[in-house]
């Protein structure tokens, strides 16, 4: 009998994009099973709270479900290469979008190799048509009136319409 090959893509998914979605189901065929691990990260100041991120992943993976893939969404607060030795990652997966994603990455698996060099990281450049997809980009889209529409699913774009709803009309002044 095999090991199970345990991937972990992570990150904050503020809200989860297409970009996101993408990353997952290619990764997915690289890893027997693979964890989504969403990032408290508050140093982003995230629009969603952890369990809202968390459910909607859960809820934009459903259709991958089931596969010859397993899924899990995990949150985690410690460091990055904690979490993946916690769950037996054997592998990071992380997507590029540009030369600035390089950069920032590069520097981050020397970081992990440093902190442990059983686990590998691999990196899936971003489709074509997602590659200028930002999570921080479509909520400044959605704050500022704009259609996302194009980035998110529409189960994400109800949800960010109605967070970007309660947070204007929390801001008025009475």
């Amino acid at each position: 009998m095999s090991k199970t090959r345990i991937g972990l893509y992570p990150g904050t998914f503020d809200p989860v994009t297409k970009g996101h979605y993408d990353i997952i189901k290619r990764a997915a065929k690289l890893v027997d099973k693979l964890v989504v691990g969403v990032a408290v990260n508050a140093g982003k100041g995230p629009l969603f709270s952890l369990e809202e991120r968390v459910a909607m992943v859960r809820e934009e993976i459903g259709p991958l479900m089931p596969g010859a893939t397993e899924f899990e969404v995990k949150p985690f607060s410690n460091l990055l290469m904690h979490f993946a030795m916690d769950i037996g990652a054997a592998v990071i997966i992380r997507g590029l979008r540009a030369v600035s994603d390089f950069e920032y990455e590069f520097q981050m698996v020397g970081m992990n190799a440093r902190l442990n060099s059983e686990i590998e990281t691999v990196f899936l450049m971003a489709s074509d048509n997602h590659q200028f997809i930002a999570s921080r980009l479509v909520k400044e889209i959605g704050i500022l009136g704009g259609d996302v529409a194009p980035f998110v699913s529409p189960r994400v774009a109800e949800r960010l319409l109605t967070r970007v709803a309660a947070v204007k009309a929390a801001e008025k002044p009475e």
